[in-house]
């Protein structure tokens, strides 16, 4: 298939579907040569990043809307304005190859109209673009509702933050210290001629100066190394697991976080629990290159009386189904996919969970909460509730008024995460 007939149908399926990019990118690249795939996903993610900006020039430029099945063509048009306002293709080969993408759409007739708006987005391109940065949705990329958490959550860092959702994301890597420390391991990137960078925190992450193929990795089939962004490297910092405990690592897929408790730690037995069967197929994918074990359970945190018949467990890391607000920068369709009503829909949830798996943690352990969110309300508000409603609970490292640690997105290039570490009373 043609690569650019590949990407609208990406965003016909992502923008007005609600597909996760994740889900709708891996299906649209077997459908198109391999060579293609970074092309591919440069097209999808940039547009994404920046759709109002995109959708304001198209409807400038066409006397109405396409609508119906019509569709995949408005988003057609997107990919072909974006990469000629933001992308080194050649001015004539992505109108050329963004017509021709009609083909596989089966819109032959639509050829003039496309390539009509393509040519008159170039001709007017000064005017478009700066008409389509003249309000904030443009500006900034962000819908309307986020941008009103953000300045009212952050009224000192809220543009720092847009900024750095906009901007793809680095490549850090998770260092197997049971087959090497980080600085041997940097010595092997170094050979390779692969330049990397340490983190002040994170005792195992490495950062690349560059993305590459995980193939080109050393030792990367062997489970030398993994994929996992530092601020995630971070719940093994705050969770300290020790030899010989019972360890629950709740919501656990794709699995990065167990798999870090069971390269450092020779526990009694790590549990990995998640509700969603097809996740828990990363689970398992991700323990086997690793050659590690743990107990991998399908269930629903709310109730785990349905899935554990054991004993409390000395430690639980409780990663915690969110907004996903502070990992836009590596899924950008968030934006677009969230709405301002499911923060409070996912902070009822979280409330639950932790409620729940407080009774699963023996007297004197540790939990840790955390999430991939900026939010107050999935964050700081809903530690400082659980804390007043828990009699038992103590907070560790952090102040009861502002509890835990909020990372913001392109903090020490990480990407924006949550940590609050509580102590059961004995």
């Amino acid at each position: 298939m043609n690569v650019r007939a590949a990407a609208a149908q990406v965003l016909y399926q992502v923008v007005d579907q609600g597909y996760s990019l994740s889900a709708a990118l891996p299906a649209a690249q077997q459908k198109i040569k391999p060579r293609d795939h970074a092309l591919l996903q440069e097209m999808c993610y940039g547009a994404l990043r920046f759709l109002p900006r995109l959708e304001s020039i198209a409807n400038a430029l066409m006397d109405k809307p396409l609508k119906g099945k019509q569709r995949v063509f408005h988003h057609l048009i997107l990919i072909g304005i974006y990469q000629l306002s933001s992308m080194r293709v050649p001015a004539h080969a992505a109108v050329g190859e963004t017509v021709e993408a009609t083909q596989d759409l089966r819109g032959p007739r639509l050829r003039g109209l496309i390539n009509a708006v393509l040519r008159n987005y170039q001709r007017q391109q000064d005017e478009l673009d700066a008409k389509a940065v003249s309000h904030d949705a443009g500006k900034y990329g962000h819908p309307s509702w986020l941008l009103k958490l953000l300045k009212a959550s952050y009224p000192e860092q809220w543009e720092s933050i847009v900024e750095a959702n906009n901007v793809k994301a680095p490549m850090w890597l998770r260092v197997n210290n049971s087959h090497h420390d980080r600085d041997e391991y940097q010595a092997l990137l170094d050979e390779q001629g692969i330049e990397t960078s340490i983190h002040s925190q994170a005792e195992d992450a490495l950062k690349l100066a560059s993305p590459c193929d995980v193939t080109k990795l050393p030792g990367f089939e062997q489970g030398w190394v993994s994929v996992q962004d530092a601020a995630a490297q971070l719940s093994y910092h705050y969770l300290k697991p020790q030899d010989g405990e019972t360890i629950l690592d709740c919501c656990a897929a794709p699995g990065g976080k167990t798999a870090h408790i069971l390269e450092r730690t020779a526990a009694k037995e790590v549990v990995a629990i998640d509700n969603d069967e097809t996740r828990l197929k990363r689970v398992y994918e991700n323990l086997d290159r690793l050659n590690l074990r743990a107990t991998v359970l399908c269930g629903d945190a709310r109730y785990p009386q349905q899935w554990w018949k054991g004993g409390q467990f000395d430690r639980i890391l409780l990663d915690a189904p969110c907004s996903a607000t502070g990992v836009i920068r590596r899924h950008p369709d968030i934006k677009w996919l969230r709405r301002a009503e499911d923060i409070q829909a996912l902070a009822d949830l979280q409330s639950e969970i932790l409620d729940a798996m407080w009774q699963q943690l023996k007297p004197g352990g540790t939990l840790v909460y955390a999430t991939c969110s900026i939010t107050p309300q999935e964050n700081t508000l809903q530690v400082k509730a659980f804390l007043e409603r828990t009699a038992d609970a103590e907070l560790l490292d952090s102040d009861r008024e502002q509890p835990g640690r909020q990372i913001l997105p392109g903090e020490e290039d990480m990407d924006g995460f949550y940590y609050a570490v509580l102590t059961k009373q004995a």
